[in-house]
């Protein structure tokens, strides 16, 4: 029975060695599957980075062209008001005479006459 309890002994120790193999295989393979996701999850923060350069890069020439529309329409309102304003002072200049003996002939022509309800 010395042999059959060694051959047990025997048998117990391989399957834990086995079984230790076993989990030290399982470690590995979880180490390499977290730096294989750690790789990926860099992959793609680059990818996603250059994603978000290129759209930036589009944004930024997209603003300058409409705020260069932008910039020319300022330029076009500034130069029609600037006329206008122009135009509204040489006539203040050319009318103001006038307008102003108009409003001194209304202002200054008093009709003087008693109220219906005085009695003389």
């Amino acid at each position: 029975m010395t042999v059959g309890m060694a051959q047990k002994t025997e048998g117990i120790q391989q399957l834990l060695i086995a079984e230790k193999k076993a989990t030290e295989r399982v470690v590995d393979a979880r180490k390499r599957k977290a730096q294989r996701i750690k790789a990926a999850k860099r992959e793609a923060d680059t990818e996603i980075q250059a994603f978000k350069n290129e759209k930036d890069a589009q944004y930024k020439h997209y603003e300058a062209e409409i705020l260069g529309k932008k910039s020319d329409n300022e330029i076009q309102i500034q130069q029609v008001t600037t006329k206008k304003v122009q135009e509204l002072d040489v006539m203040l200049k050319k009318n103001s005479t006038t307008a102003a003996d108009a409003v001194k002939s209304m202002l200054f022509k008093i009709d003087i006459q008693l109220h219906e309800n005085v009695k003389l």
